[in-house]
C-alpha cells in the first residue's frame, strides 16, 4: 500500500459527499463575461467589485510600466528587489486609507500572517471572532499562540467576556519579563456571509481592556466607505491599530497590504519573515495598484454603481422567494444547505449559461452550502436579470422556492 494511499481515497470520499470542486479554466479575460470551454457565460462569482481586472486604464499603466521596468522585482526587497513602484504603491495606498504607512506583501494571506505571527508569540493572547478567515486562523497556528480566546461571530457581549478573561490570563507576565500582548482580531467584511463586522464596538471595547485592534479589510477596499475600506466607512483613522488588505479583489490583481503607526510598519519591514524571505510584488501588479487608487480616488461612480447592482440583484432574488442570509454588502449568498444540492444547483446554472460556483464545506460549515454571487460594478442590469431569471428557473426545477 502507497503511503499516501489515505489521501488519494479521500478525493472519492470527497465526490460521494459533494465536497470534491471541479476547477473550471476561464479562456477568457476576466469580466461580466466570460468565456469557459469554448461558452460564453454570466460571470456571477468572481471578486473582481470594480471591474479593475480588465479595465483599460490599469492595463495601460501595466503595459507602460512593464516596459520601462520589466516584469518582476528579481529578488526580495530588502535585497536588491525593492522598486520605486513599491514605494509609489505603498504611499498611494497610505493615503487612500488614511493610515501613517503602508506595507505591501506578495498576498493577502500572507499579509495576515505577516501581521499576526510578527509581533504574537507563544506567550501572548489571541481573540478572535469564530467566522474569521482562513488566513487568520493560520497565522494564529503560525504564531503557536497558547491561550487563544474565539467569541461567537459578532457578538460583543461575549468578547467583553473574552477580554476579561485575557486580562486575567495577563497577569502572569512572559518569559522575558514583559506583559503578554491581547490581540482582537476580525475580518471587516465577512467573506461567506457579506455581513460587516461591528467595528467601533470592537475597538472601544479592545481599548478598555488594553488590548489592540486588528481587521481584515479584505472585501471592505474599493467597496466600503466610497472605496477607502472600513476605516472610512466607520470612521476609524487612526482608531484601528492594524488594518491588513487585499489586492486580489476590488484592485483585481496579487498582493496583500498591512497599514498602521510608521513605527509599525518599520517593525514589520525588519522582521516580517514572509516579506523577509519573498521577492517583490511584479512591476504589473504595483503599476495597476497605482492607477486603481488614482481612479478610487478622482471618482465615486464606480463604488456607486457596485452598490446600486448589489441592492437591486437582493431585491430581485428575495422576490423570487431566495434566502440571502445576513449580508450588508455585495456579497450576496443564495442560502441552500446541502452541499450536494448547492453542486446540482451550480452545475444547473451553468446549463443555463450563468457560472456561479458552490460555496460548501470546508469553505463554510457542513450544511450551510450556497452559492455566492458576486455583482460588479460592470454587469449591467440586464446582465443581473439574465442571471435573475437563470437562478429563478432552477430554484423552480430543485424546488427551493
Amino acid at each position: 500500500m502507497h503511503p499516501l494511499q489515505h489521501y488519494f481515497d479521500t478525493i472519492e470520499d470527497m465526490k460521494k459527499k459533494g465536497l470534491y470542486t471541479p476547477i473550471r479554466v476561464l479562456e477568457s479575460a476576466q469580466g461580466p463575461w466570460i468565456t469557459i470551454d469554448g461558452k460564453k457565460v454570466l460571470n456571477f462569482c468572481s471578486n473582481n467589485y470594480l471591474g479593475f481586472a480588465q479595465d483599460r486604464r490599469l492595463v495601460s499603466a501595466v503595459v507602460k510600466a512593464v516596459k520601462k521596468y520589466g516584469i518582476g522585482a528579481g529578488a526580495v526587497r530588502p535585497i536588491s528587489g525593492n522598486m520605486t513602484l513599491h514605494m509609489e504603491a505603498e504611499k498611494a495606498l497610505a493615503k487612500l486609507k488614511g493610515a501613517e504607512a503602508a506595507f505591501l506583501l506578495p498576498g493577502g494571506f500572507i499579509a495576515n500572517i505577516v501581521a499576526v505571527a510578527t509581533i504574537v508569540g507563544k506567550e501572548d493572547i489571541v481573540i478572535s471572532d469564530e467566522l474569521n478567515h482562513a488566513s487568520i486562523i493560520d497565522a494564529i497556528k503560525l504564531a503557536q499562540v497558547k491561550t487563544k480566546f474565539i467569541y461567537k461571530h459578532n457578538d460583543m457581549a461575549e468578547l467583553e467576556l473574552r477580554l476579561k478573561e485575557a486580562v486575567a490570563a495577563a497577569k502572569t507576565p512572559k518569559s522575558d519579563g514583559q506583559k503578554p500582548v491581547i490581540l482582537v482580531v476580525s475580518d471587516g467584511v465577512f467573506s461567506m456571509d457579506g455581513d460587516i463586522a461591528p467595528l467601533p464596538r470592537i475597538v472601544a471595547l479592545a481599548k478598555k481592556y488594553g488590548a489592540i485592534t486588528m481587521v481584515d479589510d479584505a472585501h471592505g477596499e474599493g467597496v466600503l466607505g466610497d472605496g477607502r475600506g472600513i476605516a472610512a466607512h466607520f470612521s476609524l483613522h487612526g482608531k484601528l491599530d492594524i488594518e491588513v488588505g487585499t489586492l486580489s479583489k476590488a484592485f483585481g490583481v496579487l498582493g496583500g497590504v498591512i497599514t498602521g503607526k510608521k513605527e509599525l510598519i518599520e517593525y514589520y519591514r525588519q522582521k516580517g519573515r514572509p516579506y523577509l524571505f519573498s521577492t517583490g510584488l511584479t512591476v504589473a501588479d504595483c503599476a495597476a495598484v497605482i492607477e486603481g487608487v488614482k481612479i478610487l480616488t478622482k471618482s465615486k461612480s464606480l463604488v456607486k454603481t457596485l452598490w446600486s447592482n448589489a441592492a437591486y440583484l437582493k431585491k430581485e432574488l428575495e422576490k423570487a422567494g431566495f434566502n440571502t442570509g445576513v449580508t450588508q454588502t455585495p456579497i450576496t449568498p443564495v442560502m441552500l444547505g446541502d452541499e450536494n444540492l448547492a453542486k446540482e444547483f451550480s452545475k444547473r446554472l451553468y446549463e443555463r449559461g450563468v457560472f456561479a460556483t458552490p460555496i460548501k464545506f470546508p469553505m463554510v460549515a457542513m450544511g450551510k452550502a450556497r452559492i455566492r454571487v458576486m455583482p460588479s460594478a460592470v454587469h449591467t442590469k440586464k446582465d443581473i436579470d439574465y442571471g435573475v431569471a437563470a437562478f429563478v428557473a432552477v430554484g423552480k426545477e430543485l424546488k427551493v422556492i
